[in-house]
């Protein structure tokens, strides 16, 4: 092992163990600085210069988008400001280096409301016209999930992580765990959703208490994100939606809606759990439903007679 890996390893392990980072980022850290190593093999952590450094992330923007390429560089970055407090180098690269590019700024996908009305009827149908038990169970863990990712805003992964403690019923909240493991509690705004979570928690008892997360499937295991993403695929067909819907999808049009309700983007960004409102902003870009509304009746044109 080279004196660049070993270091990289130590740092891994300090991330996990020290900064309690999760898995996600562990992984992505992971991939990052493997594929650092293999540009620098052989290398002592102490020669890599600031145009070795150059050289490498020229080399990324030839293999990837720019935010992929700003992922990569932040992972590095982080890897060689370690080095630098532990003392390991005596000077870090990335202080005579200079990087500044522009992301291409990419309006988030939402689903219409009427796509959003068929694809969770689609559901109901399911349920109701199921001819198995075992059919009729899964339509309503679907139903479920749906109804909470759609009524909150969360992320697919914070889903997936919920246990059964976090979802409050009584008190019609979700406690989530962010990004960074930040805390944020959501109300459950819809009577609906809280009756078929109800219906979902009772049918589904024995499986939550076997895998510990509140969304399982009926062999007891954990419902992962994969599994999300089939079912999706699955009633987007039933429904005949042609739209490629994804799970993120659900979460930008929670947040577009609220904003065409006229909600303050400030209430919306704590919902999110989105850490700077630069990020929120985003969606004042998408709000079409609302920016024609206000040009059709605000517009100063409505009131020259010509």
């Amino acid at each position: 092992m080279s004196d660049l890996q070993t270091h990289i390893t130590n740092y891994l392990y300090y991330c996990r163990a020290q900064k309690r980072l999760d898995e996600k980022t562990l992984k992505a850290y992971r991939i990052d600085l493997r594929q650092f190593t293999e540009r620098f093999p052989a290398a002592n952590v102490s020669e890599i210069a600031p145009s070795d450094l150059e050289g490498y992330i020229a080399s990324l923007h030839q293999q990837y988008k720019p935010k992929t390429v700003k992922r990569k560089i932040a992972s590095i970055k982080a890897f060689f400001h370690y080095l630098e407090c532990r003392e390991i180098i005596d000077r870090n690269p990335f202080g005579k280096i200079q990087i500044r590019f522009r992301e291409p700024v990419l309006l988030p996908k939402t689903i219409p409301l009427y796509t959003v009305e068929a694809f969770l009827s689609a559901i109901y149908r399911q349920r109701q016209s199921a001819r198995t038990a075992y059919q009729r169970r899964n339509a309503l863990r679907d139903a479920a999930a749906i109804e909470l990712l759609f009524a909150t805003g969360m992320r697919i992964s914070e889903l997936c992580s919920l246990k059964e403690c976090d979802v409050d019923l009584h008190d019609a909240t979700v406690l989530i765990y962010g990004k960074g493991r930040k805390e944020r509690r959501i109300q459950i705004g819809s009577e609906a959703v809280i009756r078929v979570l109800a219906d979902y928690k009772e049918d589904f008892h024995e499986e939550i208490q076997a895998c510990h997360r509140f969304f399982a499937s009926q062999s007891g295991k954990a419902f992962s994100d994969q599994a999300v993403r089939r079912m999706i695929c699955k009633y987007s067909s039933l429904a005949s939606i042609e739209m490629h819907i994804t799970p993120h999808m659900f979460r930008h049009t929670f947040a577009t809606s609220l904003l065409e309700a006229d909600v303050d983007i400030r209430f919306i960004q704590e919902m999110l759990g989105h850490s700077s409102i630069n990020v929120t902003e985003i969606y004042t870009h998408v709000a079409v439903g609302k920016q024609r509304d206000i040009l059709r009746t605000k517009h100063p044109r409505r009131g020259l007679r010509v």
